[in-house]
């Protein structure tokens, strides 16, 4: 009996570590701690690789090699205030900018399309020039309008139990979504689009449409996106370099292979943090949208995976914050929030992979770009503050709170304590 001891203990020591990680994992807090921590840790490789990769982009450009890094970290800083921000915004201020955001975002893919005020960047017209270096995208700003505007809307006609009529369900959800697309594609930018359409179809989901009315929506936009592709042949090449391991005629699937490149060169453990080969002029966009491969360049599948990681522990707590809070309006903005991180994040590294077409969007949190990372920063403090406001996790935090301020008053009396002994040297 004595040979059987060794495997049964081992046997119970793996079940004792698997039962206290799965009551680790099952904390009212570990949402909470998922998102503010790995949002965190990718703002932060992200700010490395940005300046890692932006060096040889700035300095080909005459400009200061820090140039690029200096902006996102700039941005990276008022995004931590808009994440705050948001994180302590009460429900009702967050329902209250709906409105308003879907109007300024309208309002500014308009304004895009006006001759003098639109700036046109690599054949897109979806910007607007600031003065000096500075710009930004409206159309980043419109995934967190859907995304609140969505929101808000959905919950009021569940109050009022009208989602179970597919008229107040697609009415005027799709018709508004559909005018921010086709605002959208007017600057000809098919992967904003792509995550916008991915929002809607998260809403749908979460406010219970029927299959034949998803299917409908489904294929409705299946249908205009196939004739927008097969009307433009930049995007048609997109397609053609799908899988690609050569540049092809004309060099038309020369980002594609070079990114794969990158990532070959990598190797388990990467060239080392700033050697990268393939940011020298040969990978176009290696600090914004394939930071990724100069990521799996530098640091190898071992730099990747923890990426890779990162993502999927936000989109995970982003779902379980969506299916335990009470709130439905918090249940439609942490489901689209997480449609829309997790969404674009699958976009941008599957292009990078060669398995999907190059959509032209960057990796959340982590590529360059403060039209981006601004409202991306600020959809997270929304899942942070509903993660918070959970009811386990506000039970904890409420626990929480008289035991920081019993420390604290003991904290002053210890303070004061020592003051009152040190007066006898003179000190009134």
């Amino acid at each position: 009996a004595r040979p059987a001891r060794g495997p049964r203990r081992a046997a119970e020591r793996a079940r004792g570590l698997y039962l206290r990680a799965k009551r680790a994992w099952d904390r009212p807090l570990t949402a909470y701690y998922l998102i503010l921590g790995g949002s965190l840790m990718l703002l932060g490789l992200g700010l490395v690789m940005v300046f890692s990769a932006s060096q040889i982009e700035a300095l080909g450009s005459g400009l200061p090699s820090a140039y690029y890094f200096r902006k996102q970290l700039l941005a990276a800083a008022l995004g931590g205030v808009l994440l705050l921000a948001a994180a302590r915004m009460p429900v009702a201020l967050q329902r209250g900018l709906a409105y308003p955001l879907l109007a300024v975002s309208v309002f500014l893919l308009c304004l895009v399309q006006v001759p003098g005020i639109g700036h046109e960047v690599k054949g897109n017209q979806n910007w607007i020039q600031l003065g000096g270096p500075f710009q930004f995208q409206p159309s980043e700003f419109a995934k967190l309008a859907l995304v609140l505007w969505g929101a808000d809307l959905l919950a009021r006609k569940g109050d009022r139990r009208l989602l179970n009529q597919w008229k107040h369900m697609l009415v005027p959800l799709v018709p508004v979504a559909f005018v921010l697309l086709g605002l959208i594609m007017l600057g000809r930018d098919m992967g904003t689009s792509l995550i916008l359409a991915a929002i809607l179809v998260g809403l749908l989901w979460l406010a219970g449409a029927p299959l034949r009315l998803f299917a409908g929506v489904l294929a409705v936009a299946g249908a205009l996106g196939t004739l927008l592709i097969a009307t433009s042949g930049n995007r048609m090449a997109r397609f053609a370099c799908l899988g690609a391991t050569d540049p092809g005629p004309n060099d038309q699937c020369w980002q594609a292979v070079h990114g794969i490149y990158a990532l070959a060169s990598g190797g388990w453990f990467g060239t080392g943090l700033g050697d990268s080969m393939e940011k020298w002029g040969q990978l176009p966009e290696p600090h914004t949208d394939f930071i990724f491969a100069v990521t799996g360049e530098e640091l190898g599948l071992a730099g990747t995976l923890p990426v890779l990681a990162l993502f999927a522990a936000l989109g995970y707590a982003g779902i379980r914050v969506a299916g335990r809070t009470e709130d439905p309006f918090v249940r439609y903005a942490a489901g689209g929030v997480t449609t829309w991180i997790t969404a674009q994040a699958v976009v941008n590294i599957g292009a990078v992979l060669g398995l999907l077409p190059i959509a032209g969007v960057p990796l959340p949190l982590f590529s360059y770009g403060g039209s981006a990372l601004l409202p991306t920063m600020f959809a997270v403090g929304l899942l942070i503050s509903a993660a918070r406001s959970e009811p386990a996790a506000k039970a904890v935090l409420a626990m929480r709170q008289p035991a920081v301020r019993k420390k604290l008053a003991g904290v002053r009396r210890k303070t004061m304590g020592r003051s009152a002994i040190r007066r006898p040297s003179g000190e009134r």
